[in-house]
């Protein structure tokens, strides 16, 4: 699990997308054999991350494999990964658990209330890091409750197009919590491998190593804002989705209890119809931020279609 054993390689990509040379060094490592135990095995996180130009480097290791080489690719659904590389694997679908389950973990594992984890969990629809995130950070929390504020408040096309600028702020502000602290950690380990005191000159001969790790953090960023920017899209779908069991009376607990009131005014104000229908405008910005759509871009069509769906309390 934390990549220390030798039969064993870990990919866990930070960037946008899972890059050709780190594909290859891992078909070149599953080629040796195991040195401890009988199998080697390559595990491969966010799968789904790999372009089509990537997952046919992969396809070649996989159509013939070395016997004693097993390996794993996590993605959040078969659909995610090629075809071609999907007829070639065994899926395995795990379970997600409840929110009574997640919230125990959270309230054990963190010590936080048991109430205030009970609300995170139900609030991060059972993902666990999520979940967590939620229950132990304040600031997270109300950034969240924002956006599903300004999702709610929508009537207008100049009213959406504000909130849509506003849900990007909130994101730049997610992503930047997340990556800051661990850019100048990172940073300030890098200087002290190469024995460079703090705030000491870097000699030329190192800046091309200070370099290489600055690009690194950039295209983290990257990755990071637009995965905010999807946080608050599947945050929208949880809020669209109580508005349905609200307009079909199906009695079940929402996901956003604490905007119930602004849910069951917003369900009086249209129908199932028009909200299914925001939820299929909602798969469409999805697939949109994974085709590398520019994020404000996205937002502003996304919300411009919801608030056309909510009659005007103007005259």
């Amino acid at each position: 699990v934390k990549g220390a054993h030798p039969d064993v390689s870990i990919l866990a990509t930070d960037r946008v997308s899972i890059t050709i040379e780190e594909v290859r060094a891992l078909v070149s490592f599953s080629y040796f054999s195991p040195s401890q135990a009988p199998y080697r095995v390559v595990v491969m996180e966010d799968a789904d991350r790999m372009t089509d130009r990537t997952s046919n480097v992969l396809l070649k290791a996989l159509e013939e494999p070395p016997p004693q080489t097993v390996w794993i690719l996590c993605a959040p659904s078969p659909a995610d990964v090629l075809p071609t590389i999907r007829s070639r694997m065994r899926s395995v679908t795990l379970r997600v658990p409840s929110a009574d389950e997640v919230a125990q973990l959270i309230s054990q594992r963190e010590g936080v209330d048991s109430a205030v984890a009970a609300l995170a969990a139900r609030e991060a629809q059972c993902h666990i890091g999520m979940a967590t995130r939620l229950a132990t950070d304040d600031q997270a929390r109300l950034r969240r409750d924002e956006s599903v504020g300004l999702v709610l408040g929508l009537t207008t096309v100049s009213s959406a197009v504000k909130a849509a600028a506003d849900l990007l702020d909130i994101a730049k502000a997610d992503a930047a919590a997340l990556v800051e602290r661990h850019d100048a950690s990172e940073r300030e380990e890098l200087l002290h491998s190469l024995g460079i005191a703090p705030g000491g000159a870097v000699p030329q001969a190192l800046r091309s190593q200070l370099k290489t790790l600055e690009e690194d953090q950039k295209r983290r960023s990257t990755r990071s804002l637009r995965d905010a920017v999807d946080r608050i899209l599947v945050d929208v779908m949880s809020v669209l989705r109580d508005v349905v069991m609200v307009q079909v009376e199906a009695g079940v607990e929402l996901v956003n209890e604490a905007h119930r009131s602004a849910i069951s005014a917003r369900a009086q104000a249209t129908t199932a119809e028009l909200t299914l229908s925001a939820l299929d405008a909602l798969a469409v910005a999805r697939k949109r931020m994974a085709g590398n759509s520019p994020p404000l871009l996205v937002l502003e069509a996304l919300l411009i279609a919801m608030s056309g769906r909510v009659p005007s309390s103007t005259p």
